[in-house]
């Protein structure tokens, strides 16, 4: 099989395409012709060796995927083959193909192609839960959402709306506004400004209840500064690469909340409000209430060009390797 291959840590750079033999079927397990694969994020930072789960190189990069089953093992239950299914997973989603536990994978429901598929689950199932669960988000809330329109934050904004609540989203552009704004945000603030603090009073007189913040840097005390007694302010990551210092007297003060979001451990620990949140999650996606925004595709070939897209910050919402297409 093709396969997009890191051979050792470094930039988008050392990721080169190779031939690659398949993998062997192992109990609990199914194969997948991969058609589509979203690049995140965090695909950077582990070719990098910078993300918080380390993992040894050589590997194949790529942690979501989609794509119609090919074989499944004989312990495996709820899949067969032609199902079309999509996952996450920690490495090896840029390739033609990849075998998957059977709990990583869920089946794409009807009606939702498999680039859609591929582009949800992690940026939505993050946010979500973050939403839903951590925040514990209500209809009629101000929600402020940092980085509105990356991956995650996008996923804020679209969610955040169809929960009911009033989107503020907080980006770095015009281009990236008018993205939010079309995806429900009904405030819109220029990160660039002198004085972001000034600019959320304006909008958000009475304060705001929730702020998501999955950047960090020095829009995130800003935004603390802009919530009103008994806020929340939920921390998802950094991708600014700058981890802010948050004063606690503020804290102390507004009586805030300030909690922090890691999926791997909310899936662990939660398992109840998880499977919950994953069902209504799920719905919307089905509905179509809830749909990734994909500003750019690449193919497989170009899979280091598209982590070079991403770490850069250039993308808006998500990126998307179309791995079956010829490239």
């Amino acid at each position: 099989m093709r396969a997009a291959f890191c051979p050792t840590h470094g930039s988008p750079d050392v990721v080169v395409i190779e031939e690659l033999p398949s993998q062997e079927l192992a109990a609990g397990q199914l194969r997948v012709a991969i058609s589509a694969a979203a690049v995140n994020y965090s695909d950077v930072l582990i070719v990098a060796n910078s993300y918080q789960l380390k993992v040894p190189a050589p590997f194949v990069p790529g942690s979501e995927f989609a794509g119609v089953v090919q074989e499944v093992a004989a312990d495996v239950t709820g899949f067969a083959v032609g199902d079309r299914v999509f996952g996450t997973t920690i490495t090896g989603a840029f390739a033609e193909e990849i075998v998957a536990s059977s709990y990583a994978v869920r089946v794409v429901p009807d009606g939702v192609d498999l680039r859609t598929a591929a582009a949800f689950g992690v940026a939505h199932r993050t946010a979500y839960h973050a939403l839903r669960s951590t925040a514990n988000l209500r209809s009629g809330d101000e929600l402020v959402v940092l980085g509105a329109a990356g991956g995650v934050g996008l996923a804020a904004v679209q969610l955040g709306t169809v929960l009911g609540a009033s989107v503020t989203a907080v980006a770095s552009s015009p281009e990236r506004l008018e993205v939010a704004a079309s995806h429900g945000a009904r405030h819109l603030i220029d990160r660039r400004l002198d004085n972001v603090r000034e600019a959320l009073r304006e909008e958000l007189p009475s304060g705001a209840d929730v702020v998501i913040d999955p950047v960090g840097g020095d829009v995130a005390e800003p935004a603390l500064r802009s919530l009103r007694y008994g806020g929340r302010f939920v921390s998802i990551g950094f991708a600014s690469g700058v981890i802010p210092r948050i004063p606690l007297n503020l804290v102390l003060l507004k009586g805030i909340t300030v909690t922090g979001f890691e999926i791997g451990s909310f899936l662990t620990r939660q398992r109840e409000q998880a499977e919950r949140n994953e069902a209504e999650l799920m719905e919307l996606l089905a509905s179509g209430r809830a749909v990734p925004h994909i500003s750019a595709s690449f193919g497989l070939a170009q899979a280091a060009d598209a982590l070079r897209h991403v770490g850069s910050g250039q993308a808006i919402g998500k990126v998307v390797l179309d791995v079956a297409a010829a490239s």
